[in-house]
């Protein structure tokens, strides 16, 4: 058993992880763990901007950020946490930029921005261009700056290193257990800090923008070791999916004049959005779009409709709005040049002369592991830190997104409170001595891959993978019911003991064994499955990505809370509704008062 000994330990490697590892390397030693090579991680795939209020097109500011991430949040965003995001997030922007990311240019020279959904300026009065881009391959540059200058800075990377246990030492951490992909060895890394940027958990559901790695293992480990999760009935599905597929059409192709047009040819959401129409919150879309399909004008009668950028659409519409610019072919493939690719390959399609089939894609979880504004893990209501844990990205939840995520935010997310996770790393491994190790603390994990390596049973993994995501995507999907809600439930814990009792895999090599890992890898979704079916099943309201039809309005009343979802010892989940939303901007201004959500 090798022990590998760090002030900080980050686990994942996306643009939170290498973010951090940026910062924390600068003044403590510290080691980076991913189940993937860095650059394959899925900050990769974000597309169309990351959300800053330079202002370098329209009038914008950092309060008008604060107030479209809160209405968007659908008032569950916690507010010091969005105006926390809105104000680092220009500070961070022109981070990246000195660090050499690529962003496009105005012609003066300055990042260029463009529309998003969601994104206005006088508090709701207009739409704004906010998002600052590299074509429509923004996260993939941001991946790729961050990990070049990771490496400049010598921070030591374990890359395809599968971290499988949290070490808890007391009330605080020492450390994660992680396999060694290559050889099947587990490995200890013993450390004073431990920061969890794992990403998201868009596997649970059939169609997903998600990478087959997004798996909630952070979460799932966490979760286990009696850390709670927080908000987990909130999951976004992103209204423009490739039909069938999942994979992720940006929203900057409405942000550059696409529209959403059903079966009849109408642009449709001239009647859910009357004034931003295509622009509104993703939330929003998403609901349209099932609701055109339930009326029976999806495409040719089937479960989709069509986003059309052509220029001809395009044009047209852009003149009756009475818009000086139009586009062109040659402005579309320097702008949107992966887009049109994807589809050309994918779907045989060609945006430039004819519109894309679409539908909503699981993408973006708002819960996870709660921290506060420095990135700490917190265990209660009362926000009480767990010592030495860390959490950012997608995984972690300090509530900036409330009930759905605004366009872009994501990364701004990642950047922000990446960054600042890094800075107060260094002051915590700085004064915290070096925790002991329990005794043997690998233990138990290496017994649970020991049962899936050598597991005989009649099913496999990809077997209870495939009912568990077609269960989720019917249940607890879009649109939820409790009776529904609690189908999804019995089924959870129906292939949960079907996972512990009847699972066989045919590899039982120790090298490469992706058998193995695929099967471990599920048991994180089941377990992350149940914790976000148990807390739907208990929110009796519809708000932001959590859309009741047996409970249709928003109850702020009862249900202004955020959802704490805890472990318990006999294998079960207890929630916890006694964490309040900050309302810090509302008190002092009435615009950031929950209302009505009109677009």
């Amino acid at each position: 058993m090798q022990i590998h000994q760090y002030d900080a330990v980050i686990v994942g490697a996306g643009g939170a992880g290498l973010m951090a590892a940026l910062y924390a390397s600068r003044g403590v030693k510290t080691a980076v763990i991913s189940k993937l090579y860095p650059t394959r991680s899925h900050t990769g795939t974000a597309q169309g901007g990351i959300g800053a209020a330079l202002g370098n097109l329209d009038e914008d500011s950092p309060l008008y950020h604060a107030f479209d991430t809160v209405k968007g949040g659908d008032y569950l965003a916690d507010q010091d946490a969005a105006l926390l995001l809105a104000e680092h997030a220009i500070e961070a922007v022109i981070e990246l930029e000195h660090l050499g990311l690529p962003f496009d240019r105005t012609p003066e020279g300055r990042i260029s921005q463009r529309r998003f959904g969601g994104h206005t300026s006088g508090f709701g009065e207009k739409l704004v261009r906010r998002a600052c881009h590299a074509a429509d391959r923004t996260g993939h540059m941001i991946l790729q700056t961050l990990y070049q200058q990771c490496i400049k800075n010598d921070v030591t990377f374990f890359d395809e290193y599968h971290v499988v246990d949290l070490i808890r030492s007391g009330d605080g951490v020492a450390g994660v257990v992680a396999v060694n992909i290559d050889s099947g060895e587990l490995h200890i890394f013993h450390s004073k800090a431990v920061l969890f940027a794992t990403g998201g958990w868009g596997r649970v559901w059939e169609v997903t923008s998600n990478a087959h790695t997004l798996t909630g293992d952070g979460n799932a480990i966490t979760f286990r070791r009696g850390i709670p999760m927080q908000d987990m009935e909130f999951f976004q599905f992103h209204p423009t999916g490739i039909y069938r597929m999942g994979i992720l059409l940006t929203e900057g192709i409405r942000g550059e004049g696409g529209v959403l047009i059903n079966d009849r040819g109408e642009r449709f959401m001239e009647r859910y959005a009357p004034h931003v129409k295509d622009l509104a919150s993703r939330d929003v879309i998403a609901r349209a779009i099932y609701l055109e399909v339930q009326a029976g004008r999806g495409i040719k009668g089937r479960r989709y409709v069509h986003l059309d950028v052509t220029p001809e659409t395009v044009n047209r519409y852009l003149a009756e709005a009475g818009e000086d610019r139009r586009i062109t072919a040659e402005y579309l493939e320097n702008k949107l040049p992966e887009i049109l690719e994807l589809c050309r390959t994918y779907l045989g399609v060609d945006p430039i002369k004819e519109p894309m089939p679409i539908q909503p894609t699981a993408h973006y979880g708002m819960g996870g592991i709660p921290t506060d504004l420095d990135a700490r893990v917190i265990m209660d209501a009362q926000r009480t830190p767990v010592p030495g844990l860390y959490a950012a990205g997608e995984c972690g939840c300090v509530s900036v997104h409330g009930a759905n995520r605004l366009g872009t935010n994501s990364l701004t997310d990642l950047i922000v409170f990446g960054r600042l996770a890094g800075m107060h790393l260094v002051d915590y491994c700085r004064d915290a001595e070096m925790p002991p190790l329990p005794d043997n603390p690998s233990a138990e994990v290496e017994a649970e891959i020991e049962r899936l390596r050598t597991a005989s049973g009649k099913l496999k993994a990809y077997e209870i993978r495939s009912e568990l995501q077609h269960m989720m995507m019917d249940h607890v999907g879009v649109f939820r019911t409790a009776e529904g809600i609690q189908q999804a439930i019995d089924g959870v814990r129906r292939l949960k003991h079907a996972y512990r009792t009847e699972l066989g895999i045919d590899d039982r090599g120790r090298r490469f064994n992706t058998d193995m890992l695929e099967a471990w890898e599920l048991g994180c979704l089941l377990d992350i499955a149940e914790v976000t079916a148990v807390s739907a099943l208990a929110r009796h309201e519809s708000r932001g990505a959590h859309s009741r039809e047996d409970f249709p309005q928003r109850d702020d009343v009862n249900w202004l809370v955020h959802t704490l979802a805890y472990p318990t010892e006999d294998g079960g989940i207890r929630l916890d509704h006694s964490k309040k939303v900050d309302l810090s901007l509302a008190e002092a201004d009435p615009r950031f008062k929950p209302k009505e959500r009109v677009y």
